[in-house]
């Protein structure tokens, strides 16, 4: 499924680029090669049709991201990390607790009252 939707994206993306091109701006960009739209799209020419279809074709490319997206996170949701094994070549040494040293009973000195 995501190999579809990754195919989708690409071409998406090519046929968004194009449709923006074609539209009219002040470089004529690549409208100069496609010849007379006026018969074709009517008397206003193709400024409402191109406009309409980026609109939807710009909708349709950011649900497909974020389809992708929340697809691609679903499947592949393991990290690298979690791919390595690790070996255990020598088991850490623990180190005993150090034993309190013996209380040696001092005499005091009489207090004097």
């Amino acid at each position: 499924m995501i190999k579809i939707l990754f195919i989708l994206q690409i071409v998406l993306a090519v046929i968004l680029t194009i449709i923006i091109l074609l539209q009219k701006s002040s470089s004529i960009g690549l409208g100069a090669y496609s010849g007379s739209n006026e018969s074709v799209f009517g008397a206003k020419g193709p400024q409402g049709f191109l406009a309409r279809a980026t609109f939807f074709l710009a909708t349709v490319f950011v649900l497909n991201t974020i389809l992708l997206g929340y697809m691609y996170n679903k499947e592949y949701n393991k990290s690298v990390v979690d791919k390595i094994k690790t070996e255990k070549t020598s088991p850490i040494p623990t180190v005993p607790a150090p034993t309190p040293a013996p209380k040696t009973d001092v005499p005091q000195a009489p207090s004097t009252k």
